[in-house]
């Protein structure tokens, strides 16, 4: 069989790997994407990614200059600010809430919600009308071999391709990551987190909420209305038996449940979507590069869903994997962009998982020291005002 070439091959089609290639085609390159799944772009389908994301400022930076935000706007439900809620006990009490609002940042809301499945299907939509991208659904990577000068990728069909950079976006089981010798390292804290969407009998007023409890946070970021009522993607973080017992829990008792640990903010909340379930880890690769290969996404680092860092972590990789080819040019997939963009990402990598690892500790904890330093610590960031700032502003990005 012949070889075919490319500038860069991709390995995983999630958000994060049609972002790059949307990132790196419009950046010039011919890009080839694969993935052994074929894309689900309906929300009614099973297999559909039920979770929503809130794309803060640099995400919709990244968006705007690659020609998608346009395509992504009508969709978008504007986060104005984020309010935070300790409650303890059951029936949860309120202890105390802060609201933090974007204006203090300038005139732009936090970020922008989408569901996940909706965006996967826009991006896709976007890509196809671009002839330097090629897309390879049904087909995954199956191995590599790297020389100084370029890499030749083997295919799950038995096609090959030599590239000058092979990206590896294909999640937390990486198969580039494996193929590349990096290994990584796992933290598990016994947690997994329900994702779906609900609706509520009060209006969301455009504001995300995170409500503090033992077992982790409950967090409701808005939605479009449904069916003329207020709606909400809601992630639920708890002990594993205590998700999993929720996941197969009736719909009558399951929104009960919810709403009582939502403290009845928001009334009386009804689910309005089936029930996904994910692990909570936090992991990380022990390196981002090896010969003409660039970890980004979750190959790279898991966290957990808290302050809607996932996958902006992610977007700000691919951003600085552009910005490292552009600053090296002829030089794509050579050791000095390599290594550029490792130190570009390595470090606010770092402190964001060590920040989210702490955090998710000490708001999941049943220990009344803990609960009573969480809730000094919400006042404490909140009514300092240059701690507030300097605290919202780390979390939109890199530092």
């Amino acid at each position: 069989m012949t070889d075919e070439s490319c500038d860069i091959l991709i390995s995983g089609g999630g958000i994060a790997g049609l972002v790059a290639a949307a990132a790196l085609g419009h950046a010039g390159y011919s890009v080839v994407l694969v993935d052994p799944a074929p894309p689900v772009t309906d929300g009614t389908n099973a297999a559909a990614d039920l979770r929503s994301t809130a794309y803060l400022r640099p995400a919709q930076a990244l968006f705007a200059e690659i020609g998608l935000w346009d395509r992504l706007t009508p969709f978008a439900v504007p986060l104005d600010a984020l309010r935070i809620v300790d409650m303890a006990g059951d029936p949860p009490e309120l202890r105390g809430e802060r609201l933090f609002n974007s204006d203090e940042l300038g005139d732009a809301p936090f970020g922008w919600n989408f569901l996940n499945w909706l965006v996967r299907r826009e991006i896709l939509a976007f890509l196809k009308r671009h002839t330097g991208i090629d897309l390879r659904f049904g087909t995954g990577f199956r191995g590599m071999l790297t020389r100084t000068t370029g890499a030749l990728v083997t295919l799950s069909d038995g096609s090959t391709i030599r590239t000058r950079l092979v990206v590896g976006a294909d999640g937390r089981g990486s198969a580039v990551r494996d193929a590349a010798g990096i290994a990584a390292r796992t933290t598990r804290y016994g947690q997994k987190s329900l994702a779906f969407t609900a609706t509520h009998a009060e209006p969301h007023n455009n504001i995300s909420t995170e409500i503090y409890q033992v077992g982790g946070p409950f967090t409701m970021v808005p939605l479009a209305d449904i069916g003329g009522s207020p709606a909400s993607a809601i992630v639920w973080m708890n002990a594993g038996p205590r998700s999993d017992a929720l996941l197969d829990m009736p719909s009558a008792d399951f929104n009960d449940e919810m709403t009582n640990r939502s403290g009845h903010l928001f009334g009386s909340m009804e689910l309005a979507s089936r029930r996904g379930i994910f692990p909570i880890i936090t992991q990380r690769a022990e390196r981002l590069t090896a010969e003409r290969t660039a970890l980004v996404a979750e190959a790279a680092h898991v966290l957990p869903p808290i302050g809607a860092q996932g996958l902006n972590t992610s977007l700000n990789d691919i951003a600085a994997l552009v910005e490292a080819a552009r600053a090296h040019p002829g030089a794509l997939g050579d050791p000095a962009m390599l290594t550029a963009y490792a130190r570009a990402r390595h470090g606010d990598i770092a402190r964001r998982a060590r920040a989210i690892d702490l955090f998710n500790r000490i708001t999941r904890s049943g220990d009344i020291g803990l609960q009573t330093l969480r809730l000094a610590g919400l006042k404490a960031v909140h009514d300092f005002a240059p701690l507030r700032r300097g605290i919202m502003r780390a979390g939109m990005g890199p530092v």
